[in-house]
């Protein structure tokens, strides 16, 4: 057995206090819901275990390292990051000043599955120290002597992703029914989309300022 039983419920543990506690993806996820509803929200998550799956790859086969020895190359990558969260707060801030609400029919058209997904997606990839989380956390919990590192990596990963999915996706649907909510009175979702704008321009701010 590549990953110890006992070994695997602690990490399962540490990952979901780490869930739990409110990051840039779980933000994220919030403020989507909030803005364009339940399905968005549960999308939104889904991206982000997606991001999460490709960062899982690249820091199993070492892209992490060389991002962490380049540190251009990982700058570069969370201010393109920060430019784009920057754009989803505008857009944001625009819907909120649209001189007419959306109906659901045309919510639902302006916020597609596939762009909901792909925000995600983008979001959580834009961000490198990810990467270099996974190089921090995981091995703690891999036993060289068992062989097979790599596997064991991809195998707490998929864990780790099967943890926050679950947290993601519950506070997708949460945020969502609030979202639905405040939506059928149409004074709440001008709010909404400010809300959502304002925290999107929080995480761009965090992303830019985090140089550590």
């Amino acid at each position: 057995m590549l990953i110890d039983p006992g070994v695997a419920a602690a990490f399962c543990l540490a990952a979901l206090v780490m869930a739990l506690v409110p990051g840039p993806d779980l933000l994220f996820i919030a403020a989507t819901g909030l803005a364009s509803g339940r399905r968005a929200g549960v999308l939104a998550a889904l991206g982000m275990a997606a991001g999460l799956a490709v960062h899982t790859t690249a820091a199993a086969f070492g892209l992490g390292a060389l991002l962490q020895a380049f540190p251009t190359a990982f700058n570069v990558i969370r201010i393109l990051g920060a430019i784009y969260l920057v754009w989803l707060a505008i857009s944001s801030f625009r819907a909120a000043g649209a001189p007419e609400l959306l109906e659901p029919q045309q919510l639902e058209r302006a916020y597609s599955p596939r762009r909901i997904f792909t925000r995600a997606l983008l979001t959580n990839l834009a961000n490198p120290k990810v990467i270099a989380f996974y190089l921090a956390f995981f091995p703690q919990f891999i036993n060289p002597s068992q062989g097979h590192t790599t596997a064991q990596f991809f195998i707490l990963g998929v864990l780790f992703i099967a943890v926050g999915l679950c947290v993601d996706a519950t506070a997708g649907l949460l945020a969502g029914n609030l979202g639905d909510f405040a939506r059928r009175r149409p004074a709440f979702q001008k709010w909404l989309h400010r809300l959502s704008g304002t925290i999107f321009a929080g995480l761009a701010v965090r992303l830019a300022a985090d140089t550590r």
